[in-house]
């Protein structure tokens, strides 16, 4: 094992001492090393601890539902802002759309009526509709972030009604076959350790019985292993390497999910909602996402890394433990990320020299002014793109494309003032003497509003 592997090894194994879980696995997956994995304890029954032992990942699951969800707007299928009677006929809350169930704004309680979690029985479909107008709208809409299993369900459902299939089939046809996730079930299957309550007094620990979650499944329902995680985590921080063919989803939608729609805490803004992704700041432009989930016995953690020096492609982690009160599995995979990043950063890639600027952009690159601040137009990696003179060094440029049928006309495609068109306005000579950006006048000299500076 290497110096970083026993650093990560030793973060685990403290965890699993000290928050007393029979069983600990994770795995650190990224695209420029072997894949790291560290087991600790025992499964609990008579199967061995090891890379393909199976834990219950509940809240995860609503990773790949939400995932579903919009690879059926990619295909055309919905809006994510259409309201869900538009495609269900249901009894009630049909009025409520997707992007809110996403995100987690609906305002819908958080589970189904009755007393799942006295019980532990979950609803079957008929059931599940039957007390679906008893179900609260427990906030207006949009009002603010307030979690629903129930909303989640209710996408499963939709899902599998717009692909004509049940939930599970879709999942296992849409994306864990395409990613190869051999390991994550609906089930548990013979690798599958036992889930434990342990006590808080006492070194016992309590033996969990296993649930089906019904109806409720596209919530909570899967089992998977820690190497199945970390790839999937991994995906959702940088599809683009582990799906370049966009099988699963483009690159540019899970940009859109993980975009933050709303924070889980009004006054401290530690963490966030995009579409069905948890998003974790971490500092210095740095990003985890990814989603916590628990069930009876069983904690899971699962967390992909974006930004940041030393952050590798595809870097993703879980962390998954067989107790359900273990709270120290759910900061773990944040620290291993980190650690990884720090101790054994991604390899530098060499800069190397490219071709020129095409003539039309060569003569604005440089130094402009705009609204009094001055900003550098240049040419990398084949595109136009234009940041703040005195941005920090992390801070993405802004970067446009040309409109084919525009001449001198180019889309801000990412970064500052995405979506925006950057107008070239040009001399007799054919120089570029000013730019409108967002409607913005851009000069070579800084200037007030209220005039123009034709210099060169």
């Amino acid at each position: 094992m290497t110096p970083v592997g026993d650093r990560l090894d030793r973060m685990v194994r403290q965890v699993q001492a000290q928050g007393r879980v029979p069983a600990v696995a994770a795995a650190l997956h990224r695209a420029d090393r072997p894949l790291w994995t560290c087991q600790v304890g025992e499964t609990g029954n008579d199967t061995t601890l090891g890379p393909e032992t199976a834990f219950r990942i509940g809240s995860v699951t609503k990773t790949f539902t939400a995932v579903l969800t919009v690879q059926c707007r990619d295909d055309g299928l919905l809006d994510l802002d259409d309201p869900l009677d538009r495609h269900l006929d249901l009894p009630a809350h049909g009025e409520l759309t997707v992007r809110r169930l996403l995100s987690h704004t609906a305002g819908l309680q958080r589970e189904p009526y009755g007393d799942v979690w006295d019980t532990l029985r979950a609803p079957d479909s008929a059931q599940f509709l039957a007390d679906l107008a008893r179900a609260e709208r427990v906030l207006p809409t949009g009002r603010r972030y307030h979690y629903s299993n129930l909303g989640m369900a209710l996408l499963g459902r939709l899902v599998g009604r717009l692909r004509g299939g049940t939930w599970a089939e879709v999942l296992a046809e849409r994306v864990l076959v395409p990613l190869g996730l051999t390991g994550t079930t609906i089930t548990p299957g013979p690798t599958a350790a036992t889930g434990f309550l342990v006590d808080a007094y006492s070194d016992e620990a309590h033996p969990e019985q296993p649930t089906d979650f019904g109806a409720m499944g596209p919530a909570a329902q899967l089992w998977s292993t820690a190497t199945d995680m970390a790839r999937w985590a991994a995906f959702l921080a940088d599809p683009a390497t582990l799906d370049p063919d966009g099988a699963v989803l483009a690159p540019t939608t899970l940009d859109e999910m993980r975009w933050p729609l709303t924070v889980t805490d009004e006054t401290v803004w530690s963490g966030g909602f995009g579409l069905g992704l948890i998003l974790v700041p971490q500092g210095d432009r740095v990003v985890h996402v990814g989603h916590d989930g628990a069930m009876p016995g069983f904690l899971a953690a699962v967390y992909g890394r974006r930004g940041g020096e030393g952050t590798a492609g595809a870097m993703g982690v879980a962390v998954l433990g067989s107790s359900g009160t273990a709270a120290q599995v759910f900061e773990l995979p944040h620290r291993l990320l980190a650690a990884a990043a720090e101790h054994d950063p991604a390899d530098i890639v060499p800069w190397r020299p490219g071709p020129p600027a095409p003539p039309e952009v060569r003569g604005l690159l440089g130094r402009w002014w705009g609204e009094g601040f001055e900003y550098v137009f240049s040419w990398h990696d084949g595109a136009l793109r234009a940041r703040g003179a005195d941005d920090p060094a992390g801070k993405p440029p802004a970067v446009f494309a040309p409109l084919p049928d525009r001449p001198d006309v180019y889309r801000t495609v990412s970064g500052r003032e995405v979506g925006e068109l950057l107008r070239l306005t040009r001399d007799a000579s054919g120089a570029v003497v000013r730019m409108h950006w967002a409607t913005y006048r851009f000069t070579r000299h800084q200037e007030t509003f209220d005039r123009y500076d034709f210099r060169a």
